[in-house]
């Protein structure tokens, strides 16, 4: 870590905060003290307190060192050649092809950081809401193309005025 990343860019007080963001391919990192990252309203402290988190996280790496330990002394990347000490020491892995050797020791830490193991990333909840309503759209039509074709012009009136009242109400701005 260089001096720079060492250092809040704002008041030069011990960096805690650490933020990367990659915008049009070019990125951007943020570097600054817990008091700045609040101030900023980076952090919330009412949602989680930062120091406890690095504590958490720290004893979850910890773990997963002492795991890898256990495991096998000899674990190391076939690629970029880091170990599991190095692990220990950086609280971070040498290169993508890491994260297979070292995979299955990963997956409890993960799920004890994230709740899971897997990233899903995150829907807004308009969009959630407007993906709902076209599959059931979907679904609609494709019970009145069902009703036309087996000649059930009852229900597929019915069906018919349902999808004419979603997509009288639906929120005219596409998917």
């Amino acid at each position: 870590m260089s001096e720079q990343e060492k250092k809040c860019m704002f008041c030069s007080k011990e960096a805690t905060v650490h933020l990367t963001k990659i915008i049009n391919n070019q990125v951007h990192k943020l570097h600054l003290c817990e008091s700045c990252a609040q101030a900023k309203g980076i952090i919330d402290p009412a949602e989680f307190s930062l120091s406890d988190l690095l504590v958490q996280a720290q004893s979850l790496v910890d773990q997963l060192a002492e795991q890898i330990q256990i495991h096998s002394l000899d674990i190391s990347c076939s690629c970029c050649g880091f170990s599991q000490l190095d692990f220990k020491e950086n609280s971070q892995f040498g290169c993508p092809k890491c994260y297979e050797q070292f995979g299955p020791l990963l997956k409890p830490v993960l799920e004890a950081i994230h709740k899971e193991a897997v990233h899903r990333g995150k829907v807004p909840t308009q969009l959630l809401k407007r993906i709902a309503l076209s599959k059931n759209l979907d679904k609609l039509r494709k019970r009145l193309d069902s009703a036309i074709k087996d000649e059930r012009y009852e229900d597929a009136a019915k069906l018919r005025d349902e999808i004419k009242e979603l997509t009288s109400t639906q929120d005219p701005s596409p998917l």
